[in-house]
């Protein structure tokens, strides 16, 4: 293949999904520019792929209004560090990995000094918060969708996009059960896979729920065992002081691994992002569940354009995945759905259907795309940088 000359890129990300893509972009870029440099803010994943973190992304993370107050004189403090820094440097690009409201307002004081922005991951401004269109057209050269819905959202905005599909599609291939409960040391039976959150928060507003909810389905399906993965230390301890006595519970814990854990399941409960959409690319059925501090809830009721919350239901022709959401996720309910999907096995086969076909249209090679326009945008390939537009597919 032809190598391309080296590139710096800019980088921040957010969270734990932003950290996986980030890492792929990285790798990407360098299976054809390998010299390249990457600087910025991540997780693990990325810094493991060989970018520098100059802060980790635990410091910018927040979920609505949840710990933002908080947060916030570090988070800006931050943000400045990085103006100054790559104002000062130069580098070739910035590429802002989801985190919208981070990495928006950054991308567009850089924009101001010449520096090509693009926005990896659509805000959900086809969602809720309409209004924000204005200022990405103003503050990015160019977004990467992981959708087609989205990249269309953004040619009807004259927005330049390129829609890059979804890693996850390209990483997923046809799940094994049985396999996966090997890997996990589980044997057969009903096994269903618990997920309440990558965040801290997350895990406050949703793990006792969690708990309480396998205990209500246990007590109707008394051969249940449950598999609950950890995104980090930090949820699992939050975790365990929700929860002090799981010694009843046939629960298995795992450090990591949630798609191994969705892979062995018959069914999932977890909290709404992108756990659900790669649930559906496992092909498992699952329930979302989602809360929110009141306030940030009452100004997403407000402010969105959309019925469903969990993006598998945006894409299917029909929604489909059952959504639990503030004042209706209870144990009780999930119980209940819990419930009605394992009586329902024509529904099952029927979801089952629909996540391979959904599967089928987000399968696009998506690191490569997203590294190949990064590198397009830089220069590497058109001879600059500012300017290059036009709507990829």
């Amino acid at each position: 293949m032809h190598k391309r000359r080296s590139i710096w890129v800019a980088m921040v990300a957010g969270e734990t999904s932003g950290d996986r893509l980030g890492a792929g972009l990285i790798e990407a870029i360098k299976a054809t520019a390998p010299d390249s440099r990457f600087v910025g803010v991540g997780g693990p994943q990325m810094a493991a792929a060989g970018c520098e973190l100059l802060f980790d992304m635990e410091r910018i993370s927040v979920i609505g209004l949840d710990g933002l107050f908080a947060k916030l004189p570090g988070i800006l403090n931050i943000k400045r560090a990085l103006f100054k820094r790559f104002t000062a440097a130069r580098p070739d690009i910035f590429v802002g990995i989801d985190a919208p409201d981070f990495n928006i307002a950054l991308a567009r004081k850089l924009r101001r000094r010449n520096i090509t922005c693009v926005q990896y991951v659509s805000p959900t401004v086809w969602a809720w918060r309409g209004y924000r269109i204005h200022k990405i057209r103003r503050s990015v050269d160019h977004m990467l969708t992981l959708f087609p819905f989205e990249a269309n959202y953004y040619r009807r905005h004259q927005v330049p996009v390129t829609c890059v599909g979804h890693p996850l599609a390209d990483e997923i291939s046809t799940p094994r059960r049985a396999p996966a409960r090997r890997r996990l040391q589980l044997g057969d039976g009903l096994l269903i896979a618990l997920l309440p959150g990558s965040r801290r928060s997350e895990i406050k507003r949703l793990g006792r729920i969690f708990i309480d909810a396998a205990r209500r389905i246990l007590a109707h399906h008394p051969q249940a065992r449950f598999v609950l993965p950890f995104a980090s230390r930090a949820t699992a301890d939050e975790f365990h002081k929700l929860n002090d006595d799981l010694s009843a519970l046939p629960l298995h814990t795992i450090a990591g691994n949630a798609r191994l854990a969705l892979e062995a399941c018959d069914v999932a409960v977890l909290a709404s992002g992108t756990a659900a959409l790669e649930a559906a690319l496992l092909q498992r059925p699952h329930i979302v569940v989602y809360k929110l501090a009141a306030l940030s809830y009452w100004l997403m009721r407000r402010l969105r354009h959309v019925e469903h919350y969990s993006m598998p239901n945006q894409l299917l022709p029909a929604p489909l995945v059952p959504e639990l959401i503030q004042r209706r996720a209870t144990a009780e309910h999930i119980a209940r759905e819990v419930a009605q999907l394992l009586q329902d096995a024509p529904h099952r086969a029927h979801l089952v259907r629909q996540f391979a076909d959904l599967h089928k249209q987000l399968k696009r090679d998506a690191n490569r795309r997203a590294g190949d326009a990064v590198l397009k945008l830089a220069g590497r390939e058109s001879g600059s940088g500012r300017g290059v537009s036009g709507a990829g597919v």
